[in-house]
Parts: structure tokens; sequence; C-alpha cells
């Protein structure tokens, strides 16, 4: 019976002991929870701020969206830290740090991938191989406007309007294309063109007609580059400059009027581009149409 009171004692003590240690830290506690509140708040409203300030200030809208979201991030983990102090747990918050460190760096071997892409977007953030709104196209095909750049994929939006999520570390280790930085773009036509055509007349008359191309830069010359014998044709590739930023529709536009521009001149200087030809030998040895070897077989025919 002794041992159950003094049990009971102990316990009422320790419960009494906890009551007054939170009733003497319910103040710090309601504090803590007010500055970390009121962090929330500043992080998101020094978010916006720091993005509006820094376009108006005309910094790369790349560049102001990380920085942006890294003063959120700061504030944030700032408040939190002031939060821990008001409640007298930095020692405690130490240990835990520490534990997390090596916490981390176990994750960090499981996790290579997504380090990888974090390290690569810090870099395409600040080296800026491209930026918002440019047309890339990477190593795999994916070809389209930067749509958004974060920590850990790069958005790029196609030309069918899809939107795909290529890894950051794709467009840091392996080659792409920056179709907008150079702020031109060559545009190819291939095409061909009879065996009994004057090959020196096709290449006027393409010329002429390229030249009148709206959209063509006239410090660029019109090339014309005979490429081989084909089956039925003697084909060539065509070129005409434009200048190519983000605008992929006007590449498509005037691709579309050099190809009627050049079939209408062909049109009305009767040249012409072949269907495909075929032509089927009879002979043994080649060279025999059919009608011959008809004539051939019906004269060998007993009477």
């Amino acid at each position: 019976m002794e041992t159950i009171n003094e049990i009971s004692k102990a316990a009422l003590d320790r419960l009494e002991s906890w009551m007054y240690s939170l009733g003497s830290q319910l103040p710090n506690l309601l504090l803590a929870i007010l500055v970390f509140v009121a962090a929330v708040f500043v992080a998101k409203f020094s978010r916006k701020a720091s993005h509006k300030y820094m376009q108006q200030w005309r910094i790369n809208i790349t560049v102001s969206a990380f920085a942006s979201r890294l003063i959120h991030v700061t504030v944030l983990l700032g408040g939190l830290t002031l939060a821990l102090s008001i409640l007298d747990l930095t020692k405690t918050v130490s240990s835990i740090l520490a534990g997390l460190g090596i916490v981390g760096l176990a994750l960090g071997f499981a996790f290579q991938n997504t380090a990888a892409n974090f390290i690569s977007g810090i870099y395409i953030t600040f080296v800026q191989p491209f930026a918002i709104g440019d047309i890339i196209e990477s190593n795999d095909g994916v070809r389209g406007y930067v749509q958004d750049i974060n920590l850990r994929v790069t958005k790029v939006r196609s030309f069918d309007g899809h939107v795909v999520y290529v890894p950051n570390r794709y467009l840091f280790q392996e080659n792409f294309i920056n179709y907008s930085e150079y702020g031109r773009r060559r545009l190819r036509l291939e095409c061909g063109v009879s065996y009994g055509e004057d090959l020196q007349r096709v290449e006027e008359v393409s010329i002429k007609a390229l030249e009148q191309c709206e959209g063509r830069l006239e410090d660029e010359p019109v090339g014309i580059h005979w490429q081989g014998f084909g089956d039925s044709s003697i084909n060539f590739i065509a070129t005409v400059w434009m200048h190519y930023g983000r605008d992929h529709g006007a590449y498509v536009q005037l691709r579309n009027d050099c190809i009627k521009r050049l079939k209408r001149a062909y049109d009305e200087q009767g040249i012409t581009i072949p269907f495909p030809i075929r032509t089927l030998d009879f002979g043994i040895k080649g060279g025999v149409q059919l009608q011959e070897q008809l004539k051939v077989q019906s004269s060998q025919k007993p009477s």
C-alpha cells in the first residue's frame, strides 16, 4: 500500500512539474508561434516584392525567379530559427541538424540524380545557356519554348502545345540546341528537278523566286546547293536566312511562302519537279522494251 502511495505521489509531482513548466513556457510558445506565422507571411511578401522589383530593374526573369525563391526559403528558415531560439531549443536544433547532416550524406548517394538536377539548375540559372522564352532542342529531340526553369527540371512547351519536363542534368551534361541565341536561322528547302532541265536556268529561276520571299534577310544571299543524282530527279537544297528569336511562327510562315513561290515560278517557266519514275526492262541483258520482247516471243512460237 505504501509503495502505491509513493508511486502516485511521484507521478503527481512529475505532472505538477510539467504543468508548471508548460505554464512558464506558454508565453514563449505563443510568441514563437506568432514569430513563425509572421515569417511565413513576410516570406511570401518578400518573394513577390523581390520578383517585382527585379523585373523593374530589368534583371533576367530566370535569375529573378530563382533569387525570389531563395529569399522566400531564407526568410522561412530565419523565422524558424528565431522561433526555436525563443523556446530555448537551439541546442536541440544543433543536434537535429548534425543528425540531418549524416542522413543527408546517405541520401546524397541514394539520390545522385536529384542532386545533379539541383546543381545543374543553379548553373543554368546563373550562367544562362538559355533563358525563359528561348526555343531549344534537347539531345533526345524535345523541342519548343522554355516555359520555366526551376531547381529540378526545365519546362519546355512544344510547338504542339504540350509541356515536357526535362531534368536539368540532361541540359547540363549533354548537347542541346539554342535556336534563339544567335538571332538568325537558315531555312533549308529540299527539292529536285527533272534530268531534262538546264540546271543553270533552274538555279537562276529559283534564286529569283526565293529573293521575293517576305521575311528573308536581304544581307544574306539565297543559296542553291546541288546534292546529287536521285532516282528520278537531280536534287538540291535551297537556303534562305531570316531573323529568328522567340517567334517560331515566322519561321513556318517563311517556309510556306518559299515553297509556294518556288512552285509558282517552276510552273510559269515550265520547269518540271518529276514524280517518281520507274523503267521496266524486259530483256535478259537489259535495254529491251516490252513491245520488242513480245515480237520476239511471238516469232518464236511454232506455227
